[in-house]
């Protein structure tokens, strides 16, 4: 097994550009299904989960060739109407060619999803939602099986809480749907904006893109269209603690401030000088952090993938953080390899209570997950001595060379 190997007590200094969106390019990757021909993506960040999704489309009978930071896909006018199980379980995405499939093929067979052990992520509101547009469902041996008689029907789908990816799944089924499909109590993070806009260039007919309620005007077909991936907020945000951890200064390109107008907030919050752009922002990290209080909340609230690191920063603060957790009962998983680096941290139902210690102390941790490893790696760039942090092929699915570019900053940090 890798680790990654930081030193810890260097300020980070420079720039640092932004790649392409995770959370965007997924999905638009998923989203060609949707149209037989030659699709092309740019901006596309080089992470292991885009691999694996690309991996998904060519069990499907898709063509995918990779350039640097560029996908081509190829759809075939009758895709294979599967995922299966070695794909789905190392990827919770993947469940999003439930819809598309359904659309495209009448059928889909997806195994049951995997991913980050964060707790229970339902997919009842993406079947329910299907259900409604005339979709029926089994579970066979694992596999979640879905049938639809003719087209589906667009008809209004009110979530009961807005769901980033049963938004996304309705979405994709939806464009294809006959009739008018309404998605009430919507997502609004940026990442679904992008994804309509790919699906507008597609010939898709919606709006209400970036409000809680989208209609979407089905079509009989959809075309190949070329697309650039948003940029990556939370690689933006990641890189931002960073500074704030070190108390360096950091400026990160090729990004868009208003996605993170909360977490931002918060980090001047705690202390960090915190200026921005058209297309980039720049922090500046204290000597040490004040203490800050939040909730993760459905955007444009603070977002839960930005949690583990602010927790890592407010870890060193002086006084006493209260953190609430709202969207995944299990994303404190990494709070314990915190806590052997010398955190004072209590969780209490959803809530974090962090008493701020002086120091950190480097010491082996485990990496738990995408964000979870981004925070124990930050950790140990502001801990005193080294920090070894364990399975980074979790860091790897949402972060392009993460650690060749915090080296780029002046971290003392390698792979072994």
């Amino acid at each position: 097994m890798s680790k990654i190997i930081v030193e810890g007590g260097r300020k980070l200094s420079g720039t640092v550009n932004a790649l392409g969106a995770k959370n965007a390019v997924l999905k638009e990757i998923v989203a060609t299904l949707l149209a037989p021909g030659r699709h092309h993506l740019t901006n596309v960040p080089s992470i292991l989960d885009v691999e694996l999704m690309t991996r998904v489309l060519e069990h499907t009978g898709c063509k995918v060739e990779a350039g640097h930071h560029e996908l081509w896909i190829v759809v075939p006018d009758k895709p294979l109407p599967e995922a299966p199980i070695e794909l789905v379980r190392a990827m919770r995405a993947s469940i999003i060619v439930l819809g598309p499939l359904l659309a495209r093929c009448g059928e889909a067979r997806v195994a049951l999803p995997g991913g980050d052990d964060l707790g229970a992520r339902p997919i009842e509101w993406h079947m329910h939602g299907l259900e409604q547009m005339g979709a029926s469902f089994e579970l066979i041996h694992g596999e979640l099986v879905g049938t639809i008689d003719g087209r589906l029907k667009g008809t209004e789908i009110e979530l009961p809480f807005p769901s980033v990816g049963a938004t996304e799944n309705l979405l994709l089924a939806g464009v294809l749907a006959e009739g008018e499909t309404v998605i009430v109590n919507a997502a609004r993070e940026p990442e679904i904006e992008d994804l309509i806009g790919q699906l507008t260039s597609m010939g898709a007919q919606i709006e209400g893109a970036g409000t809680s309620i989208i209609n979407i005007s089905g079509v009989e077909s959809l075309r190949p269209a070329d697309h650039k991936v948003i940029p990556d907020r939370l690689e933006a945000g990641t890189y931002a603690v960073a500074a704030a951890i070190t108390g360096g200064d950091v400026t990160v390109t090729g990004c868009h401030p208003d996605h993170l107008r909360m977490e931002l907030s918060k980090l001047a919050d705690s202390g960090c000088d915190v200026d921005r752009g058209d297309g980039w922002l720049r922090v500046s990290g204290p000597d040490r952090p004040s203490a800050v209080d939040f909730a993760t909340l459905p955007y444009p609230g603070f977002h839960t993938d930005m949690q583990p690191q602010m927790v890592a920063l407010l870890s060193l603060a002086a006084g006493t953080s209260v953190i609430t957790e709202n969207l995944y009962d299990a994303r404190y998983r990494y709070v314990g390899e915190l806590a052997r680096m010398g955190a004072d941290i209590s969780i209490e139902a959803q809530h974090a209570v962090i008493r701020g210690v002086p120091a950190l102390s480097g010491c082996p941790v485990l990496a738990p997950d995408i964000r979870a490893g981004a925070a124990l790696v930050l950790a140990g760039l502001a801990a005193e001595g080294r920090t070894e942090v364990s399975d980074p092929t979790h860091i790897d699915r949402g972060y392009e060379d993460f650690v060749g570019r915090l080296a780029s900053l002046g971290a003392d940090i390698h792979r072994s």
